[in-house]
């Protein structure tokens, strides 16, 4: 890794698979080379939509290599959502290849921003990914440097990282798609993160999703200082959704997850908890609407082992109502 830290870093300041600091954190922020590339050709749709209204993305639930249980996930939110994101799962890092998930999910008329970790293929494999993803036209892809294999459930495989996520937003943005980028605005250095945002976007990045960030105040706190630093892109902030005690246990187990007092408290105690869920996301989501500088918001959830159906219904649910 070249463009450190990740998004992994404890709260102490510890790597998230070792005992040991951040090698990073006493380095300063490497800065990227060059400027970003202008774009050739019209403006990406989901970009422009950004510029007009806000956009409601969604982390698509489905059992991991079923085609069947992503059609039928995909179907459920089908025009209830701008686009859905499909990305990693720590519970099933054996997926079907980025660009064929893309491809089964497009079928069905949902729009797809394509995620890409670092973690599982080189430089040769990724290109060939986003060169697939291009022909395809694919509406984004979000880059990531991705959780270490000894994070999920395959403790087994080397991991690759003969990228970072913010070379990866350059070899993406050079293939001519649209670009995002995450970060973790609570991950230490956090003093430094808006910076280290700034240099994803001199690579190649047009759009930042923020990771649970709290409450729309601290939200609101850097998404201002990123600015201010340069990063002049459109911000999605990461909305948790939890419907059902398996679901708030997933969450639970976010590395730097960081939510309202109270959040998950109040879903999980409720005598209805996905009557309560859908509410609380969607209050959420309005008030991180509401702060400057965000032009969507990112539904985001892990779904627990047999609630995929049901938790791509209360995505729809409250796509609906945020629509």
């Amino acid at each position: 890794m070249t463009y450190g830290p990740c998004g992994g870093v404890a709260e102490d300041g510890s790597c998230e698979v070792a005992p040991d600091p951040c090698a990073f954190l006493p380095l300063p922020t490497v800065r990227w080379p060059r400027e970003r590339e202008s774009r050739p050709g019209p403006e990406p749709r989901l970009l422009a939509l950004m510029r007009q209204r806000p956009v409601v993305v969604a982390d698509l639930p489905a059992v991991a290599l079923s085609r069947g249980s992503l059609e039928r996930c995909t179907d459920l939110v089908a025009g209830r959502v701008d686009a859905v994101l499909l990305g990693d799962h720590a519970a099933a890092r054996v997926q079907f290849p980025p660009a064929y998930r893309a491809a089964l999910v497009q079928s069905r008329g949902v729009p797809v921003w394509q995620g890409l970790n670092c973690r599982d293929r080189n430089r040769v494999a990724l290109e060939g990914e986003l060169a697939a993803l291009a022909d395809l036209g694919v509406g984004a892809v979000h880059c990531v440097t991705g959780d270490h294999t000894a994070t999920g459930d395959r403790p087994d495989a080397q991991p690759v990282f003969d990228l970072d996520s913010t070379q990866l937003a350059a070899a993406s943005r050079a293939a001519g798609l649209l670009v995002s980028v995450g970060e973790t605005p609570h991950g230490p250095p956090a003093d430094r993160r808006p910076q280290r945002l700034v240099e994803k976007v001199r690579a190649g990045a047009e759009v930042c999703f923020v990771d649970h960030a709290g409450g729309p105040a601290e939200l609101a706190d850097f998404v201002a200082a990123a600015t201010d630093a340069g990063a002049d892109v459109p911000f999605v902030a990461c909305v948790a959704v939890a419907t059902d005690p398996g679901s708030v246990a997933e969450l639970r187990r976010f590395t730097g997850l960081r939510l309202p007092a109270g959040y998950l408290a109040a879903i999980e105690s409720a005598r209805d908890p996905r009557r309560a869920g859908v509410a609380a996301a969607v209050e959420l989501a309005e008030a991180y609407l509401a702060v400057p500088g965000v032009r969507g918001v990112d539904l985001s959830g892990v779904a627990a082992p047999g609630t995929e159906p049901t938790t791509a219904a209360a995505l729809a649910e409250i796509g609906r109502a945020l629509g």
